[in-house]
């Protein structure tokens, strides 16, 4: 660095706010991104021009890697993205990111789709070399970064420099436990009522509303979706609104997709950040969430809650699944930050879902 420092020396316990990450991009540790990309706690990521079409999701396992495995048979078809191409549904792709990483030891990544991407049913997890989990990147990680892509409703357009994910960069232990968590509560609430604290922050679905309706459930056969237009598509075009239930329920159809809201309005302080992470599958045969990223400052104003709901993307397994008003689908985790963000969610940087209730995506009008 210029100061001298090493990238160790700049490092603290908690989640890496944009100014340390920014210092990263800066040292080597991280190579390819770009500054335009940085949000308070996390990095977008972006698509280089190089996407296969493969045959299935995989891991490379502890041994491979990504690129041994494409040559194993699994990649079908080579695409550039230089000028775009048409991920179609239904179809998995991987595609080299244009980011590169060099962590040193003891700090590690997470990753997760960006809010925009899990809102259009499109399935995007980050795979790395040597790689046993997805969305995992291990400290002391030196090597290419790729996304899997699979859009389950919606065919998309995207092209090299697109984002889809994000990365999250993490040191030491960040977790708050239910016992910090409930301090935390006290000093500055986290919802606009009861909070209730077991594993994390429940968040429970709201069926009910003053509004005309509830939720959306997403159209087939749509048109494309270019995920680089913002504010141009038609809702209705895409989706239906569900009505609010007279019974205080509504039936999920399997391999179908939605978008629901929490009855809880949320605040992430700006000294934290957050992730939504499934209940336990024993308590539903349904997926809740896509995209899990909470940034600190969503949500929060100094002195309580602004009313942030969260946006609950929702398919049902298998089998058609009763969901009940109040019902907990998600629990929130907090994570404390290893400094304040220079800048906070909903500030002075482009927030598309600041003070959000229920809402589809920033490409839709």
């Amino acid at each position: 660095m210029k100061d001298g420092t090493t990238p160790m020396e700049m490092l603290t316990e908690g989640v890496l706010a944009s100014q340390t990450i920014a210092a990263l991009m800066e040292s080597g540790v991280i190579v390819g991104a770009h500054p335009t990309r940085l949000q308070p706690a996390s990095l977008d990521l972006t698509l280089s021009p190089r996407a296969w079409r493969v045959r299935a999701s995989f891991l490379p396992s502890r041994a491979r890697r990504v690129a041994a495995r494409l040559a194993d048979g699994l990649a079908m078809q080579e695409i550039d993205l230089s000028a775009g191409a048409v991920f179609e549904r239904g179809c998995v792709y991987l595609v080299e990111l244009n980011e590169r990483l060099a962590l040193p030891e003891g700090l590690k990544g997470a990753a997760n789709p960006k809010s925009s991407t899990g809102r259009i049913d499109v399935f995007v997890r980050l795979v790395t070399d040597y790689g046993a989990a997805f969305d995992e990147i291990p400290a002391g990680y030196e090597g290419p970064l790729y996304a899997e892509i699979s859009p389950r409703t919606f065919s998309i357009l995207a092209r090299a420099g697109s984002s889809l994910n994000q990365l999250r960069l993490k040191y030491g232990e960040c977790r708050l436990d239910d016992a910090a968590l409930k301090r935390l509560n006290e000093a500055s609430p986290l919802v606009d009522g009861p909070a209730d604290i077991a594993g994390g922050l429940g968040l429970s679905v709201s069926l009910q509303s003053d509004s005309e309706f509830i939720g959306w459930r997403a159209r087939r056969h749509s048109a494309l979706i270019d995920v680089d237009k913002v504010g141009g598509l038609e809702r209705q075009d895409y989706f239906e609104p569900i009505a609010a239930p007279k019974s205080g329920f509504i039936i999920l159809d399997p391999d179908e997709f939605y978008i629901l809201a929490s009855k809880e309005a949320l605040a992430v302080p700006p000294d934290y950040a957050a992730e939504m992470t499934p209940i336990s599958p024993g308590l539903g045969e349904f997926r809740v969430h896509y995209a899990g990223f909470f940034d600190p400052g969503f949500g929060w104003r100094e002195g309580g809650v602004n009313g942030s709901r969260g946006v609950l993307e929702v398919r049902s397994h298998d089998a058609p699944f009763v969901l009940e008003d109040g019902q907990l689908v998600a629990r929130l985790v907090y994570e404390k930050m290893a400094a304040r963000p220079e800048r906070l969610y909903g500030e002075t940087i482009k927030s598309n879902y600041q003070g959000q209730g229920l809402k589809l995506s920033k490409h839709f009008r």
